[in-house]
């Protein structure tokens, strides 16, 4: 008796909120995905919703998406849509995941996961009673070598580990005529350097070595004034300019964070030190197909870092390219990150970073900017 050929699962079908940056981001990665990883990672691009019918219209065509509309509601609401694809503003986030996740639907988030704590546990208490699946934006721990660097820490490579340190740092803001955005007020952004910047590097830190046990920490806004385009006017920057944190992992390893959006001349300055007894790992995002690896049981007269290019023997690097070295870009992270999603849902498995992994990254820049405030040691739990 003829079987016939395998029955091809049904495409996921994604509606996206917002075109800018990070929505042109998001929708490279769902048109690749497929083609990357295979047919059983189809997607199907429903819908765009943005600000204006005439901005989700004009954007729908490059962004590959068969219909637009100026209402997120009626992109929720629609249901020929299986993910809500959320790449607004921080301060919109909470909103609709909360209103997704009521429709029934997946979601998946650009980071941070909501402006503050509350809000982020509304999120994902709502996501884990109605069962849905949900991912969060973390797209820089997708990078092979930070995972080759995970695995490398957790088979014992560098020994016991007895410190940490991580930075990110970008100038984007550096410039004191650069205009007054969202980015610089309280209730459209949260904090500042810590939800822009700081979240990614508190996510590594995670994935690396686990979860942050408490913090201390300073806060600096250095340019306190900036001018709107539009008008003229100068208005006062409401979050902080970069950040600077002692931390404490719940195993116990001590380690330090720096966070900036002023810091003049780095653009994805991403970078992280692993310490152990045998040894030392490095990663910067600006090299982002290296890792950098120092161990102390090499011969005398020939200790020193060396360099691990990215290539097909570490996780997912193949499925883009055959041959080491050639390297990944900031885009192809994405397209892992919805293969991670993708995945997650044909499964009924849980998603990898998920909405309760963003409460706990907003728990820690909560407990710096308290630390900051204090003057003292805070709990992230």
């Amino acid at each position: 008796m003829s079987h016939g050929a395998p029955t091809m699962a049904a495409a996921i079908r994604f509606g996206l909120i917002g075109s800018g940056f990070m929505g042109r981001a998001h929708s490279i990665a769902l048109h690749s995905v497929a083609a990357t990883f295979g047919a059983d990672y189809a997607v199907d691009c429903v819908v765009l919703a943005d600000t204006t019918a005439e901005r989700a219209r004009d954007a729908a065509p490059s962004l590959g998406f068969a219909r637009s509309t100026g209402n997120w509601r009626e992109l929720i609401a629609d249901p020929k849509i299986d993910v809500v694809d959320i790449c607004t503003p921080n301060h919109l986030h909470a909103e609709m995941a909360l209103a997704a996740i009521a429709a029934g639907k997946h979601v998946y988030c650009e980071k941070p996961l909501a402006l503050d704590v509350e809000e982020s546990a509304a999120v994902v208490e709502a996501a884990k009673r109605a069962g849905i699946c949900n991912a969060i934006g973390f797209n820089y721990i997708c990078n092979p070598m930070v995972q080759a660097a995970r695995e490398m820490i957790q088979a014992g490579e560098v020994g016991e580990v007895v410190a940490f340190s991580g930075h990110y740092v970008e100038d984007y803001m550096c410039d004191p005529r650069t205009p007054f955005t969202w980015r610089c007020e309280r209730r459209l952004a949260g904090a500042g350097a810590l939800a822009d910047l700081g979240s990614h590097l508190i996510n590594m830190a995670h994935v690396l070595l686990g979860p942050i046990s408490r913090v201390n920490g300073v806060v600096r806004t250095v340019h306190k004034e900036r001018s709107e385009t539009a008008t003229g006017k100068v208005r006062t920057v409401e979050n902080e300019d970069l950040a600077n944190a002692l931390v404490e992992f719940e195993s116990g390893v001590p380690g330090t964070l720096h966070i900036s959006r002023v810091a003049a001349g780095y653009k994805c300055g991403l970078t992280v030190q692993v310490v152990g007894t045998r040894g030392t790992l490095e990663f910067n995002q600006e090299r982002m197909n290296e890792l950098r690896l120092y161990r102390t049981d090499d011969a005398t007269g020939r200790r020193g870092f060396r360099t691990i290019l990215a290539g097909p023997e570490h996780p997912d690097y193949g499925a883009f390219c055959p041959a080491p070295g050639h390297g990944l870009g900031i885009n192809d992270l994405k397209v892992i990150e919805v293969r991670n999603l993708l995945r997650a849902i044909r499964t009924g498995t849980p998603a990898s970073p998920d909405f309760a992994e963003g409460l706990r990254v907003q728990r820690v820049m909560t407990a710096i900017e308290l630390a900051a405030a204090s003057g003292g040691w805070v709990s992230t739990r």
